[in-house]
């Protein structure tokens, strides 16, 4: 219950937004296919936030789920001799489904789709071989760079690094693989 209610907290709070952001539009990708998007994504980079605090070697991975949404499964290592895993279980479902680039994420009682605990889960680039994302949200606070593989070509990443500070996102809080740099 003690992680439950921070968790709420958040997600309900970033529910009361105001409409008229100071933001220009994020764009997201023209097309997803979901099937193909589904299986192991390695987290490259990440702007931190307190529900990764501490993780290394994050990984996602991403089942459709018969009614059509996802089941998100999200793990990393916490970084200790100890060998601890951090793992957060949840739902996610598309809100354009003529691109299936916008999607909301919710781990909270993932159980039910309540639209006020999910956050935003923006795909605004996508290798046309489903090899690497970048994910974030038209506030700019959250951004991950993923890769089917552990690692990225340092040429692809600083594509990635520079497609999103030209989008506005602030990339000097990005972590790798959950250290600063």
């Amino acid at each position: 219950m003690k992680i439950m209610l921070p968790i709420l907290a958040v997600f309900g709070l970033s529910g009361c937004t105001s409409t008229g952001s100071n933001f220009e539009k994020l764009e997201t990708v023209q097309q997803v296919d979901l099937e193909r998007y589904t299986g192991d994504w390695f987290e490259i980079a990440r702007i931190d936030h307190w529900f990764q605090k501490g993780c290394v070697d994050s990984q996602a991975t991403y089942n459709l789920r018969s009614d059509g949404d996802i089941e998100v499964i999200n793990k990393c290592s916490l970084g200790s001799s100890d060998g601890k895993v951090k793992v957060s279980k949840g739902r996610a479902w598309v809100v354009d489904p003529e691109r299936n680039s916008k999607l909301k994420v919710q781990f909270a009682l993932s159980f039910m789709k309540l639209p006020f605990l999910a956050g935003d889960y923006w795909i605004i680039e996508l290798d046309e071989f489903y090899r690497f994302v970048m994910v974030g949200e038209k506030k700019r606070e959250y951004l991950w760079i993923l890769s089917r593989e552990r690692t990225l070509p340092d040429k692809t990443l600083s594509m990635l690094v520079e497609k999103a500070k030209s989008d506005g996102f602030p990339v000097d809080k990005l972590i790798y693989n959950g250290v600063s740099e």
